[in-house]
């Protein structure tokens, strides 16, 4: 194998999420031989302060991991500051980089997951990036696929691949209209990713995941997927920023290795079964994921509520 690609984690104030990731990958073959590079942001507020300051009191105790760097904010970023000035700093450093935030928890196989199709894929020009985490989804997927586009839940790249990344929204969403893309960038309209976009290009918010999957998607690139997800997201307990409570994203994770190769073409049965998987979410507005889906489906309830209250 080559070089162990460096991991990066984004952390807040989430102490006892961070700690069970922390713990998840120290479970991992290959987390004493891979760098680990912690960017901790600083509070918002005179509220947020305890949390944070405890939460970076632990950092320092943190071991099992060929070094650790801990990067502490002077001034609060923001989760999508954060993650774009992290990713370009490590990226730009090492190459390659694996990504995560403070509530998703990695298989035992994780990292060799990611450092596997790291090498396999890195020359494959038409592959943007690895993902880790799949949906709950009923059917039968490959042990691997591809998909067009790019993803947030724990995933990896190059530089290559993320020198592709457009910071700004407008010229990803002129783009989009332009080439007349939105039906299938939302999974065949049963997603709202496309008004995620238009609300990030329009100022609205600041979302780092949908100018990820944006810019990915319009250059026709494709990410690969596990058939049995890699990590889980602990972060639907309304602890976050952007989530509150929901198990719609409740996941197994994968006790066996996996093999990463496959043809480097999208998956048309995969691509069903995330439309499908999404049609059924957006049925369900009870509670939104994180990430570009909560934004989504936030929004979808917002414009709902203001609906009901015009009738």
């Amino acid at each position: 194998m080559k070089t162990t690609a460096p991991i990066i984690l984004f952390v807040y104030n989430r102490l006892l999420h961070t700690q069970q990731v922390i713990a998840a990958l120290k479970e991992n073959l290959l987390s004493q031989d891979s760098e680990l590079y912690i960017y901790a942001d600083a509070a918002k507020d005179a509220n947020a302060l305890d949390k944070v300051n405890e939460l970076r009191a632990y950092l320092p105790s943190v071991t099992g991991f060929k070094n650790l760097h801990i990067s502490l904010r002077e001034h609060n970023l923001g989760v999508d500051e954060n993650v774009i000035l992290g990713v370009t700093e490590i990226i730009n450093k090492h190459g390659k980089a694996i990504v995560l935030e403070d509530d998703l928890v990695t298989s035992p196989w994780f990292l060799k997951y990611m450092n596997d199709a790291l090498d396999f894929y890195e020359n494959k020009e038409e592959v943007i990036s690895i993902h880790g985490y799949v949906y709950p989804i009923p059917q039968k997927l490959k042990e691997v696929f591809f998909l067009k586009g790019a993803d947030c839940w724990g995933w990896a790249t190059w530089k290559r691949g993320w020198d592709l990344f457009e910071p700004d929204g407008k010229i990803l969403l002129d783009k989009m209209i332009a080439r007349n893309l939105q039906k299938e960038f939302d999974f065949d309209q049963t997603a709202t990713f496309f008004k995620s976009l238009e609300d990030q290009a329009n100022g609205k918010s600041t979302v780092w995941d949908i100018r990820w999957y944006a810019a990915a998607f319009l250059a026709g690139k494709l990410t690969l997927y596990p058939g049995q997800s890699m990590v889980a997201n602990i972060g639907h307990d309304a602890t976050g920023v952007h989530c509150g409570h929901s198990t719609n994203f409740d996941v197994v994770l994968a006790q066996s290795p996996i093999s990463v190769e496959t043809e480097t073409v999208p998956d048309p049965e995969a691509f069903l079964a995330f439309s499908d998987f999404l049609k059924k979410l957006s049925a369900d507005q009870t509670q939104p994921a994180k990430g570009i889906l909560s934004r989504s489906f936030k929004k979808l309830k917002e414009n709902t509520k203001k609906l009901i209250k015009a009738i």
